[in-house]
């Protein structure tokens, strides 16, 4: 092992450097991550690029390993960290250099369920694609949902359940938008281990999402189409 240690990081060229990050990502190494995004930084490159090349794509790279079963909970934990520390370094990038925003989202693991893995995943992917992710936790009732929808006024409203218990309350809120002639404000993408299509179409969800990396081709989806009927109506 003694020569792994030996890699350095500002000798690599972008393309292995970029590979490198890769692995460390993978490997939940969190001050390799945030030397390579200054690295990258430092040689010009967009905040957009290196969140987008080097972090975006290394969690989905770890996001198909969990779904896959290679990898499991504590090691997405790592690399969700390590994500983290390299994104604190290029939000207030993000935010200066106007990168684009694809649209808003809030997001909660719904009442009665208090597992957040699946749901933090898909924020830190949200946010990595260019959406404004407001992650409003766990246990969240009816009443916070409304009252997040209210304030963030998003395009997207993500609801999770790890439990096949819980499942039946994504009904509540959605039925709750419905009476309230709101549903039609919002793309309600749910997702979580025991859920499946068909029960995403009986809910009256528009979409189910399998894993971190479908929510987010699944949002971009629906933006686009957003995006088009405005730009026709």
């Amino acid at each position: 092992m003694a020569d792994e240690d030996e890699i350095i990081l500002s000798e690599l060229d972008d393309d292995e450097l970029v590979a490198q990050m890769h692995d460390d990502l993978y490997d939940g190494l969190k001050e390799e991550i945030e030397e390579g995004v200054n690295i990258l930084l430092g040689r010009g490159w967009t905040p957009y690029d290196v969140l987008t090349k080097a972090l975006v794509e290394g969690m989905r790279i770890v996001g198909i390993d969990f779904r896959d079963g290679i990898l499991f909970v504590p090691e997405v934990l790592l690399a969700a960290n390590a994500m983290k520390s390299g994104m604190f370094i290029l939000r207030p990038l993000l935010a200066e250099t106007g990168a684009p925003k694809l649209g808003t989202m809030v997001i909660g693991t719904v009442k009665g369920d208090i597992h957040d893995i699946g749901k933090n995943l898909v924020s830190m992917m949200m946010e990595g694609a260019g959406f404004d992710v407001y992650n409003i936790g766990i246990n969240t009732d009816v009443d916070e949902y409304l009252a997040a929808l209210e304030e963030h006024k998003p395009h997207i409203l993500g609801m999770s359940a790890l439990l096949t218990t819980t499942m039946p309350y994504m009904k509540v809120v959605i039925d709750t938008l419905i009476e309230r002639g709101m549903r039609d404000d919002y793309t309600v993408l749910v997702g979580g281990a025991p859920l499946n299509e068909e029960f995403g179409a009986a809910i009256g969800a528009d979409a189910y999402c399998r894993d971190a990396a479908v929510a987010v081709e699944t949002a971009k989806e629906f933006m686009a189409k957003k995006h088009n009927e405005l730009a026709a109506g």
